[in-house]
This record gives C-alpha cells, structure tokens and sequence, in this order.
C-alpha cells in the first residue's frame, strides 16, 4: 500500500496503446493557499482518457500525464483561507473545471476550492462519475435552442452519452427512439432510457424512423459518428428538425451535406456541430449544467448506468475494454 507521503496514480509518459499507462508512486499532493485535496473513491474511465493516452486530444496535458477526467470522493485536507468545504465533504471532481486536462487516476488530487461540486448523500460515489455524461447530455438537448420537440434519435443508444441523453429526454417527456447493433445493446439501451430500438443500418434507418412516426420523422437526431450515418440521420428528421453532430467516430459525412440540405428543402432543416468545449470559459452555464444533473440524479428522474468495477491499479485492462468497445455501462476504477 502507498505510504503516508506518496500516493499511487496511473500515469503515462509517452504515448500509445494501453501498454503506456503505468502505476508510479507519486509524492502525495499537499493543498496549498485556496485548495483542497480530494481522496479518491471511485474514478470514471471512458473517452477522453483514451484520447489523451492516444495523443490525439486537442486539450492534451503535458508530458507526463495522469489521464483521468472525472473522480468523486471525500475531502481530507484543506488549504488555508478555504471556507467553501471541510474536510470530509463529499465531492465530485469533473477535469472541466481544471486549467488542464487529466489528472483523476490517482488517489489524491489538490484543486481550487471553487473546482469540486458538493454532492448529496443520495448519490453514490460509483455513480457520481457518471454524471459528466448528464451534464453533457443536457447542454446537447439545449442545442436546439429548446425549441419544443416530441421525438429525438439516438444512434448507438448503448453509449455512455447515449444512455445519458436518453434518460434526461424521457425525464422532460420525449419519444426517444434508438438505434443498437445487438441484443445486448438493444437491452441495455431499453433499460436506460430508450423508449424503442431499432436496427441502425443507414440504408433503412430513414424509412424506419417515419414508419414510427406516422411519417413525421425525429426533431433533433444525435449523432457521434458521421460518415453514412450523418446523412441518415438528416433524412430522419421531421420539419424544422436538427442534427447535432458531437463526434465524428467514422469521418465526415458520407456525401455533400448542403446539397442533401437543399434536396429536403421542404423540411427547412438545421445542422449543429457540438463540443461541451465551447463552455469552457463560461463558468456558470458549465457549473449549472452539472448542477442540474445532480439535481435530477439525487432526485431519482435519471440513473447512472450500471458500473463495471475494475481496481485503478487495472487501468492498462480498463483502456483495453475501451478501446475493444467490449463493455457497456461506465467503467469504475476503484483506488
């Protein structure tokens, strides 16, 4: 076990595959003027943690890093001058509140006191890390400008951002259809939120999606993929609909996007690409975000998916199932 003046963290120092993440010993962080340290319980893993081990994160910390975006846990030590939180709060830690990126596959973190949100004893740790993926899941729904919708579409309906989405549209009282791979997926998406799941082929995507809508077509279309499917998904959509586009996993879209645009003109039609980024410097709209989706966890209108438990001294494994897209639900390292 770590020492009382170190403390282990996952860290990496070039980068690569999973093989570049490796346990160290690291001095523990002492909080200096207006911090506090946090104490791990439970950290997320997902995503943005496989871009900074990749090397290919636009918001890359520097050399050596400790990757890690989101950790809940309790306050042990406090800086001096802090007065927004003692020792022993129960806090949630999101990267973006930090001035980089990373930093939570560790068993301590020094931050501002301003960084961490104070969580409810409703909430679990476990499930605590799951709620950068409400918060995100929020700001899309925002994307249209709240205009009103019925029904949204949700391709990939298993996905941790997926199943986030889901749940806060059924919360407000959306359709949400999804689309899934497999059985398992197609169960899992159900469970978290989707209220049908449909084959996500871009062929027949369209004509599926207006046989269950009595032809209307879906008012907002989420979209992490692009290629074939961002196309499909624009000819999924009802009058005045939009497609956000938040990831382009496969690549641009499959064909010229205006000339499609122009072609269902009679739909007027919108597109929105979306980075949770753009709130970056924006501290009230980001924190009341996340302090929404706090709100609706504690109060039981959304779930964290189920969790995967691995020891964060498991992490090289963790970013193998990441990168084989071999687990549903939220990967949880446990210090």
């Amino acid at each position: 076990m770590a020492g009382r003046h170190t403390m282990r963290a996952v860290q990496l120092s070039e980068t690569g595959g999973p093989e570049v993440l490796r346990l160290v010993e690291l001095p523990l962080p002492e909080p200096g003027p207006g911090q506090v340290r946090v104490k791990a319980a439970a950290i997320g893993a997902g995503g943005p943690d496989v871009l900074i081990r990749n090397g290919t994160y636009k918001w890359m910390p520097p050399l050596p890093a400790v990757p890690g975006n989101e950790m809940a846990g309790t306050v042990d030590a406090v800086g001096a001058g802090v007065t927004r939180l003692s020792v022993g709060d129960r806090v949630l830690m999101s990267a973006r509140e930090l001035a980089q990126r990373g930093g939570c596959y560790a068993e301590h973190i020094c931050v501002d006191e301003q960084a961490p949100f104070v969580l409810p004893h409703a909430l679990s740790f476990e499930d605590a890390v799951s709620l950068g993926n409400f918060q995100l899941a929020i700001a899309l729904l925002a994307s249209n400008g709240n205009l009103p919708a019925r029904t949204i579409l949700v391709p990939g309906a298993a996905g941790g951002v997926a199943t986030a989405l889901a749940q806060v549209a059924r919360a407000r009282g959306l359709r949400v259809i999804g689309t899934a791979s497999s059985d398992e997926k197609r169960a899992f998406a159900l469970e978290n939120g989707a209220s049908e799941v449909i084959d996500g082929d871009p062929v027949t995507l369209p004509a599926r999606v207006m046989a269950l809508t009595d032809g209307r077509g879906a008012d907002l279309a989420f979209d992490h993929v692009g290629g074939a499917l961002f196309i499909a998904c624009l000819r999924s959509l009802a009058p005045f609909g939009m497609a956000v586009s938040y990831n382009i996993l496969s690549g641009p879209p499959a064909s010229d996007v205006f000339d499609e645009l122009r072609k269902l003109l009679g739909r007027s039609l919108a597109i929105r690409t979306f980075s949770i980024h753009t709130v970056d410097s924006d501290v009230a709209h980001r924190r009341g975000l996340m302090e929404e989706a706090i709100a609706l966890m504690a109060a039981g209108k959304v779930r964290a998916p189920r969790a995967t438990r691995m020891p964060l001294v498991e992490a090289r494994h963790a970013h193998e199932l990441l990168d084989s897209g071999g687990s549903l639900g939220k990967l949880v390292l446990i210090p």
